[in-house]
């Protein structure tokens, strides 16, 4: 599908809140397709039919309990109880706690931790991709792929974790030196969307453990099951190195978490992938207690994909691209291809190309998140620049031609003013070496490669006296 962060907020099935163990008849836990011969591999991820969605070092959760569906057939997979308010609560001060501990360790020792967790990751890879496709809906070749981006990340932040380090800079003064000192933040709060369920976090949770953070990951509740199989991963390796488990800690939850996250002054960064009208109110929560955020919001750079592609991850995102497809039929334009929802089980819709609307159509400026591609027919490359910069969103960008000086103009100031700039290459994809993020309505967040890790981290500028005298700054005396 595409390399996209979108809305936090969809929809999973809830069931009443049960106040002790599970007990339901057998005849209704073998509707779940955890109970099918052919996905019994789920249970190599440690799946059952009801699965805990809080980790703090051990497995809990008091809060509601949610059932995730097969986006390719509608199926119920596996329920997961989530965190109540409560269990948040503990949980946060447990990872506090925990920090105390992982931040004494140094750095290269930290970045060992996280390399066995790549190494955990390799094998279970194709289990967990399969995961990944059955929950969130995208090919298995791209949920395989989503793990190894996670793999990646973790030998990167390996590497990362014996080069971190600030300047020594010249000092004015004689007998003085200047220092930029890099501490860890404390406690790194992770919110992720359904369309990324482990690489986002990946990219995060890698960076910011070898800085000395700790993390608490908060997952879409459409794919839970995906949240609690990696947390379990983690845990596994966390345990047998003896370290407390609420170094990663998790709280499956709805917007009540997300927003006690937001508001929390304990979380010391708060990550969050979503759609910018969340964003928004994240971002608007966060400052209002000073913190810090990293915002990775919404995109509007569609790939069309006419031949191999998945199911729309849930039946609401269907209703999305019908209206978007009448939208854009009301605003003047012509479907050419496609339309239409696919006669058949899962949430299939035919890929679709729009032509006949204006540049600035309200419909071809929302992020639909589906298959629909508008063209535009255009004079000059200074209107089809423009035309690319007047979308508030800001992700990805890509341009295809031979002309060099075109390349160098479109990289340049005047160029596209997205976060992504390719050229002879689709918007979809990137690689962890850069970082992965875009500008204005797409929040101006950056996570993965280069600097990122500076995000992780709170800067102090050093000024170490080692002589005998007490001069100051600027040459100034006081007489």
């Amino acid at each position: 599908m595409w390399r996209l962060p979108r809305a936090l907020c969809v929809h999973a099935a809830k069931t009443s809140k049960l106040p002790g163990p599970w007990s339901r008849p057998a005849a209704f836990m073998s509707t779940l397709l955890i109970n099918q011969p052919q996905y019994a591999w789920l249970k190599e991820l440690g799946l059952r039919e009801e699965n805990e969605g809080v980790y703090n070092g051990s497995w809990g959760g008091r809060g509601e309990v949610i059932t995730t569906y097969c986006p390719a057939n509608n199926e119920p997979i596996a329920r997961v109880r989530q965190a109540s308010v409560a269990d948040y609560e503990e949980t946060v001060k447990k990872a506090r706690e925990a920090w105390k501990i992982w931040a004494d360790i140094p750095a290269p020792k930290r970045g060992e931790i996280v390399r066995q967790i790549g190494d955990a990751l390799r094998e279970k890879i194709q289990v967990l991709g399969s995961l990944v496709s059955l929950e969130m809906g995208k090919i298995l070749v791209e949920g395989v792929g989503e793990v190894q981006e996670y793999v990646d990340i973790c030998d990167y932040a390996v590497g990362l974790s014996r080069m971190i380090g600030g300047p020594i800079l010249p000092s004015e003064r004689s007998g003085h030196a200047l220092i930029e000192q890099w501490n860890p933040i404390g406690l790194v709060g992770i919110i992720t969307a359904f369309n990324f369920p482990v690489a986002v976090y990946g990219w995060n949770n890698a960076i910011a453990m070898i800085c000395g953070n700790v993390c608490l990951w908060k997952g879409a509740p459409t794919t839970s099951l995906i949240s609690v199989a990696v947390t379990k991963i983690i845990a596994k390796v966390l345990e047998d190195n003896k370290l407390p488990g609420a170094i990663c800690s998790l709280t499956c939850g709805g917007a009540d978490i997300g927003t006690a996250m937001a508001k929390d002054e304990r979380v010391n960064l708060l990550s969050f992938t979503g759609s910018t009208q969340v964003g928004k109110q994240v971002g608007l929560m966060v400052q209002e207690r000073f913190g810090r955020s990293l915002l990775e919001l919404g995109g509007n750079n569609a790939i069309i994909a006419n031949v191999l592609y998945g199911p729309l991850h849930t039946k609401q995102a269907v209703s999305m691209f019908l209206g978007a497809v009448e939208e854009a039929k009301k605003e003047g334009g012509t479907v050419v291809y496609g339309g239409k929802v696919m006669d058949r089980p899962g949430n299939y819709v035919e890929p679709t190309i729009v032509t006949g609307l204006g540049h600035d159509a309200s419909i071809a400026h929302t992020e639909t998140f589906a298959p629909i591609l508008y063209v535009f027919k255009f004079k000059n490359e200074e209107e089809v620049f423009a035309w690319n910069n007047e979308v508030k969103q800001g992700l990805s960008s890509s341009i295809f031609t031979k002309d060099l000086g075109r390349i160098f103009r479109w990289l340049g100031p005047k160029g596209s003013d997205c976060g992504i700039v390719n050229v002879n290459i689709p918007t979809s994809g990137a690689e962890i070496g850069g970082a992965f993020g875009g500008e204005k309505h797409t929040g101006g967040g950056r996570e993965s490669g280069s600097d990122a890790w500076k995000q992780y981290m709170r800067r102090s500028t050093c000024t170490i006296n080692y002589s005998k005298d007490l001069p100051l700054a600027q040459g100034i005396k006081f007489q």
